[in-house]
Parts: C-alpha cells; sequence; structure tokens
C-alpha cells in the first residue's frame, strides 16, 4: 500500500466509515487537533525518558507520569477515531471509549495534586522542557475541546462526542497538573506569572 494516495489533493479526505468530506470540516478540524495533541504528548515523553540523573523518589514519580502519558495517548487514538466517524453502524467496530478513562484523569490529578504545593498565583508555561510541552499540549487540548464543542453544535450528536467532550475538558486539567509535576519532580520551581 502506498502511503500517498492522492485522493486529498483537492481538499477532501475519507473518514473511517468510508464517507467523504472536506479537510477543512469542523470534524476533521477536531480529530485533526486530537493528533496534533497526541504528537505534542509524544514531545513531552521524549523530553521526560531523556531526563536523567532524578533522585529514586523521583524517578519512581517520572515513570508513573510515563505511564500515565502513554496510556493517555492511546486514548486519544480511539478518541480520535470516533471524532472521525460519521455513521453509527462503523462506530459499532471501532475500539471502546470508557467513561473509565475520565475517572482514571481525576484520580492521577488528585495523587499529582497531594505531591505539589499549593497554588497561589497564575504560572507561566515553562520551567523543564518536560513542562513546557505539557502546557502546549493543554493548549492543544483545550482547541480540540472547543472543535469537538463546535462539532456537537453542527449536529453530532453521537455519545462518543459527548463523552470525547467531557474526556477533552478532563484530560486539559490533567496537562496542566502534570506540567506542574514535572517541574516538581525535577526540581524547577514553576514560572510565576508577573504583573507588567
Amino acid at each position: 500500500m502506498k502511503i500517498y494516495t492522492k485522493t486529498g489533493d483537492k481538499g477532501m479526505t475519507r473518514l473511517v466509515d468510508g464517507s467523504e468530506c472536506s479537510k477543512a470540516s469542523t470534524r476533521v478540524e477536531a480529530y485533526g487537533a486530537v493528533d496534533e495533541l497526541n504528537s505534542v504528548l509524544g514531545l513531552s515523553l521524549a523530553a521526560l525518558t531523556s531526563t536523567t540523573s532524578l533522585p529514586h523518589d523521583a524517578a519512581e514519580l517520572a515513570a508513573i507520569l510515563e505511564q500515565e502519558l502513554t496510556s493517555i495517548q492511546n486514548q486519544l487514538f480511539t478518541v480520535g477515531s470516533h471524532l472521525a466517524c460519521e455513521k453509527e453502524e462503523t462506530r459499532k467496530h471501532l475500539p471502546a471509549f470508557s467513561e473509565a478513562w475520565i475517572m482514571q484523569l481525576e484520580k492521577a490529578i488528585d495523587a499529582m495534586t497531594e505531591k505539589l504545593p499549593e497554588l497561589k498565583n497564575f504560572i507561566l508555561p515553562g520551567g523543564t522542557t518536560v513542562s513546557a510541552y505539557l502546557h502546549l499540549a493543554r493548549t492543544i487540548c483545550r482547541r480540540s475541546e472547543r472543535w469537538v464543542v463546535r462539532a456537537r453544535e453542527e449536529g453530532d450528536k453521537a455519545a462518543e462526542t459527548e463523552r470525547a467532550l467531557i474526556y477533552l475538558n478532563r484530560l486539559s486539567d490533567y496537562l496542566f497538573t502534570a506540567a506542574r509535576f514535572a517541574n516538581e519532580i525535577q526540581g524547577e520551581p514553576s514560572v510565576i506569572w508577573v504583573k507588567p
């Protein structure tokens, strides 16, 4: 199979269910943003796994974060596949999109928050490379969420779309917390917003 098909040369693409639509459609923007988010999580993981010389406790926490981010990447692939599908019949054959993922994110947020200092200021993206990438992922996650809202407002009433909206909303909270957590385990303070 060739990687290039030339079917998109006129600005159209095929969805998971085989239907054709514009590459500028809301649905394509939604799953495209999820794909972009997944790619930035790959950068976050690459930066995290290349981190060396962490104390033992911090290395254990970094390993947990690595495991969570890898799991999220796999979940996002499933979320994207559902967003890339219009036909309910085809959706039934896609991997299940579990509501348990939302609960897992909440538990992870709570676990990281227990190990973080109380948040008393607005913070800026930055600190460590891992943290900066996670903040970038958070902003892309919010954009993904906005596109899913738009898809819903344009008539996509699938249960998976509703679930994707909740998942992405919770994921952006997770990524904010994870960005702070990445700085903490690497001994780097968060960058505090200073009013001009």
